[in-house]
């Protein structure tokens, strides 16, 4: 522990030292500067950027990036989990305008649509995907099923886009082109109750475990029941009022708490929107969860029931992150940055004590080659490839030629959820003192120790 206490009082006039720099290199116009914490988080961190020839459009950075696949890599992991049992597809981005002329898309929506110009001799009008459902009725439509079948879960991550105005654009939360965990159920009659309080599950999973928002609260999240819109809506108004029914009474029989959101639903059909409020009181919707009688309908979907006779699907629209987008930037709020472990683009830093040590910085390269799983390669007739289902930690070394408690302040300023100290007992031992972010209290632990505790985090979304 006198290591510590050493480097401890090294960091305290470090952060004298930064400070008064901070202080004598400061302008006004920087004081007066506004940002929103998401964009300073985002620039500080280089998570993503935008740019005016992609109005609109998000470029991740590496850091960015990395979170992003984590959590498309979680909601794809509890999808495929057999209690729910999503199959992922793939579906093209542009399609003909017949096709969103069968759906009712061009109809209500085609000002929020990009229209794209083929080079055929038709001339014929495309369109950029806004939404996965048209695609995914076209798959249904492709084979025969019987009732045996279903219900029948795909799930979709490819990139849509929505023509928005341009004064509506807004970082991340309001964007042309975007990522949704999109999904589409096609189930019997009998299947609704079971299919949507499967949703609801899922909804509870991530939002009332995993991603909570609000930690002052007993309830994570409230629904609001979304009506038929008064314009802009395609099929009769006795569907509409079944449809919206049938939801009614399955909020009820779920006993979750649950608001009426009179004609704010989609055009083809009424739906759950889940509302979750932050910790500073403010109310996001996540979530949604539609009843679609009309799209099955109208590209003439089918199935063969029990007495071996046709009978109509109903289809189930959901989305648990909604925007992976818009999501993100309500974690980025939320955690600002300070990301959990699993999550964190910046997982460990591995310090030596002293740079000029060879010993020292030798050891902490290793250490991160075994945290990050890194395959050292001595010849190309060697080369392997990197296991399935292995895995790598964010870990980085930082041997700058600076005093260790700048480097350490340095470390805890990006966020860094864990710091590994590596001095001469450190390299002797083969044990390595290590502290979170949060608490400078350090514990001893082996490389396979460290894996471990690192490999339990990730495991448990910690």
């Amino acid at each position: 522990m006198s290591l510590w206490k050493n480097l401890h009082g090294r960091l305290r006039f470090t952060n004298r030292l930064v400070a008064s720099t901070a202080r004598f290199y400061s302008k006004p116009s920087d004081v007066k500067a506004v940002k929103s914490v998401s964009q300073e988080i985002a620039s500080k961190q280089k998570l993503y950027l935008t740019d005016p020839v992609s109005p609109g459009s998000i470029f991740f950075l590496p850091n960015g990036t990395k979170i992003f696949n984590k959590l498309i890599q979680f909601m794809k992991m509890q999808l495929q989990q057999t209690q729910f049992g999503y199959e992922e597809v793939i579906t093209p981005l542009i399609f003909r305008k017949s096709l969103w002329e069968q759906s009712g898309h061009w109809d209500n929506y085609k000002e929020d649509m990009f229209r794209v110009e083929g080079q055929d001799i038709s001339k014929e009008t495309y369109g950029l995907k806004p939404m996965n459902c048209p695609g995914h009725c076209v798959m249904f439509r492709k084979f025969d099923h019987s009732y045996n079948e279903l219900p029948l879960r795909y799930t979709d991550f490819s990139p849509l886009h929505r023509n928005e105005a341009s004064g509506g654009l807004s970082g991340l939360t309001r964007l042309r082109n975007f990522h949704q965990d999109d999904g589409h159920i096609f189930c019997s009659k009998d299947q609704i109750d079971s299919e949507i309080l499967g949703c609801l599950q899922l909804v509870d999973l991530c939002y009332g475990r995993i991603f909570e928002f609000n930690e002052n609260t007993d309830q994570s999240y409230y629904i609001n029941l979304s009506t038929r819109p008064k314009d802009h809506y395609i099929g009769d108004i006795q569907v509409w009022d079944h449809a919206e029914s049938v939801l009614r009474n399955i909020l009820e029989k779920s006993g979750k708490k649950w608001e009426l959101n009179e004609g704010d639903g989609a055009f083809y059909g009424p739906k759950l929107d889940i509302m979750v409020p932050d910790n500073a009181g403010k109310v996001h919707q996540v979530a949604t969860i539609q009843l679609d009688f009309q799209l099955p309908e109208r590209f003439d979907l089918k199935f063969k029931n029990k007495d071996n006779k046709y009978e109509r699907p109903i289809m189930i629209h959901r989305a648990i992150f909604g925007s992976v987008e818009r999501f993100l930037s309500l974690l980025i709020d939320h955690y600002k940055g300070k990301w959990p472990f699993w999550l964190n683009p910046y997982q460990a830093m591995i310090i030596p004590v002293n740079t000029k040590m060879e010993g020292q910085t030798e050891a902490c390269l290793r250490l991160k080659e075994m945290l990050r799983g890194e395959i050292n390669h001595e010849s190309s007739e060697n080369l392997k490839p990197v296991p399935l289902n292995s895995f790598h930690f964010d870990v980085d070394v930082d041997a700058r030629p600076e005093p260790v408690g700048y480097r350490i302040k340095d470390a805890i300023s990006k966020h860094y959820s864990y710091l590994i100290m590596v001095g001469d007992e450190e390299v002797k031992t083969k044990t390595y003192s290590i502290r979170s972010r949060d608490n400078r209290k350090l514990t001893r632990l082996t490389s396979e120790e460290i894996f471990e505790k690192f490999q339990k985090l990730e495991s448990e979304y910690k």
